[in-house]
């Protein structure tokens, strides 16, 4: 039969527990920001690269990149106030589409993500543009549909025209005006029904 011998534990010194504590707080502190900044990083490697790949792509102050494709008309560019109708394609850097349009379509200039009305503010009409829009200028952290949080993302946009929203909502009221009168006599310069 064997003995065992009981030796007794000294107490620890609340200091020392309260460092060990404190040591486990940072370093679970330091283990989210390396997760949170991978992707970031991540994102900035890429642009670099792309931004790398060709001499003819140029950058904004907000870092932004783009290539212009094939210039426009005119030294007009559309302002926040207005409404642009475009073709564009929008893809991941994987390759994947994740929105296109499949007609012109009217796209206010203040009501998408920050890259994009950037992008839209340097096009003079008819411009083709290839865009580069990093996360910070898209959706940041946050997932939207079928882009993943932190996604760099790729337009090819053609810029058709643009009007402004107040000349839109005036040429809305006229169509209004122009239904009205339509459904109460019939057909401007028309006959009333019974008289010849």
């Amino acid at each position: 039969m064997s003995t065992v011998t009981a030796v007794p534990l000294q107490p620890v010194r609340r200091r020392v527990l309260v460092y060990l504590w404190l040591g486990i707080a940072l370093a679970v502190i330091a283990a989210v920001a390396l997760a949170w900044q991978a992707p970031q990083d991540q994102a900035a490697i890429a642009l670099a690269k792309i931004r790398r790949s060709d001499s003819t792509i140029q950058q904004t102050s907000s870092g932004l990149l783009y290539k212009v494709v094939q210039p426009g008309t005119g030294g007009i560019h559309p302002t926040d106030e207005d409404v642009t109708l475009v073709n564009y394609e929008g893809k991941l850097l994987d390759g994947t589409t994740f929105d296109a349009s499949q007609q012109p379509t009217p796209i206010p200039v203040k009501r998408v993500v920050p890259g994009f009305s950037e992008a839209l503010k340097l096009m003079t009409k008819g411009a083709k543009f290839h865009v580069w829009i990093k996360p910070g200028l898209a959706y940041g952290d946050k997932v939207s549909g079928p882009i993943p949080a932190n996604s760099v993302l790729s337009f090819d946009i053609e810029l058709l025209d643009w009007k402004s929203e107040a000349e839109i909502q005036q040429m809305q009221q006229m169509q209004q005006m122009m239904q009205q009168q339509r459904g109460a006599g019939g057909a401007p310069g028309a006959a009333p029904q019974g008289e010849h």
